[in-house]
């Protein structure tokens, strides 16, 4: 039998104020990973477009 799985998109905004993009899909990832979620992909456009972050756990 196959799995089911349920997916997620977050999408960060570059923000000039606060932490570093970096700091902040660490922490994202993190704080997701601790729920059961597991990245597949992310997507970037350009150097200043927002980041989305493709994500999966079981169903």
């Amino acid at each position: 039998m196959s799995k089911q799985w349920t997916y997620e998109v977050v999408e960060l905004t570059p923000n000039m104020m606060g932490p570093a993009m970096s700091d902040r899909i660490r922490e994202t990832l993190d704080d997701l990973g601790r729920q059961g979620w597991e990245l597949v992909s992310n997507v970037q456009l350009t150097p200043f477009d927002h980041v989305r972050l493709i994500l999966k756990k079981e169903a």
